[in-house]
């Protein structure tokens, strides 16, 4: 079956970033999909983090919620104790379910749409730790600038990536994996005051021109169904994208399988889903012939990005 098939991630090994054992500068730890920790060792922020992972049996056919055990495994085995901020690039389940228990476990504030919010609402986040964004805001993280730009989602079955989809009233768990409706999709340009610019780019989605005249060093690049779009979407994906930031480095996000839980070696995604191999011979060659370095995270350690 194909849901059961995985193209392989040894082919690319030799990809994965080395651990950063220096404590000097911004490093950046991966915690699966789109899960990223920034820290300066000053102040440190998380996008997403997504930690539950349900079985996909259990996703499609029952109810979800948060896995508390499993969100507190994580941030440990991330050394994750205090954040200032958890930033979900999105309001599906695989980004924000857990942002809003991440935050009340780290003191962080929880940072989004409203749909984000009503995420948080759902499980008694206090407003005094929540802020509502919308696209051309910026907030100040310690030396950190987040800038929030207005995406799209990647176009699948689940979502068409044009639509708006709003939650709209608090969303208290457990409920269907449907019920975390996208609301507003973000591209998050992140720059810090001593120096570098990271695009985080969780879903493999654009809106065109929407980054044009901004400058990235590296891109978090969202590759979740990039195998399964033909291939004037993804010219366009990587114009939109690395191209019009001008990265010299591309590190893929949102590839692994986010059905399996952490505990168990990282997997990319089914076949029936998407096609990692696919992906990487696409991203290998446009970075190639944009001498791009194209990288992979290692999970949970620290690493240059």
């Amino acid at each position: 079956m194909q849901f059961q098939r995985h193209p392989p991630l040894l082919p690319y090994q030799a990809l994965v970033l080395p651990e950063a054992h220096s404590s000097t500068g911004v490093r950046v730890r991966f915690g699966g999909v789109s899960t990223l920790v920034f820290d300066d060792g000053e102040t440190a922020w998380m996008t997403d983090g997504f930690f539950s992972r349900p079985g996909a049996w259990q996703t499609f056919t029952e109810k979800i919620a948060p896995d508390a055990a499993r969100i507190d495994q994580a941030l440990k085995r991330l050394g994750v104790t205090r954040l200032a901020a958890v930033v979900p690039v999105h309001s599906h389940y695989d980004h924000a379910m857990d942002s809003p228990v991440v935050a009340q476990r780290t003191g962080a504030t929880l940072i989004g749409s409203v749909s984000t919010l009503n995420v948080g609402r759902g499980l008694g986040l206090p407003a005094s730790r929540m802020r509502e964004v919308k696209s051309g805001d910026v907030v100040q993280l310690g030396k950190f600038s987040l800038r929030f730009i207005a995406s799209r989602h990647s176009p699948t079955p689940y979502s068409d990536g044009h639509s708006l989809e709003p939650i709209e009233a608090p969303l208290v768990p457990p409920a269907r994996a449907t019920a975390w409706r996208e609301g507003t999709v973000w591209s998050l340009l992140v720059t810090h005051a001593d120096g570098g610019s990271w695009l985080v780019q969780g879903s493999a989605g654009y809106v065109p021109g929407a980054l044009a005249g901004l400058k990235a060093d590296t891109v978090f690049l969202g590759t979740g169904t990039l195998g399964r779009k033909d291939e004037a979407y993804r010219t366009a994906y990587w114009n939109e994208t690395v191209r019009a930031v001008g990265a010299r480095r591309v590190i893929p996000v949102h590839w692994d399988n986010f059905w399996r839980p952490l505990d168990e070696p990282l997997q990319a995604m089914p076949l029936l889903i998407d096609d990692f191999s696919v992906v990487m011979a696409d991203l290998s060659a446009r970075a190639a012939q944009d001498k791009v370095a194209l990288k992979l995270p290692p999970l949970y350690v620290p690493f240059v990005p």
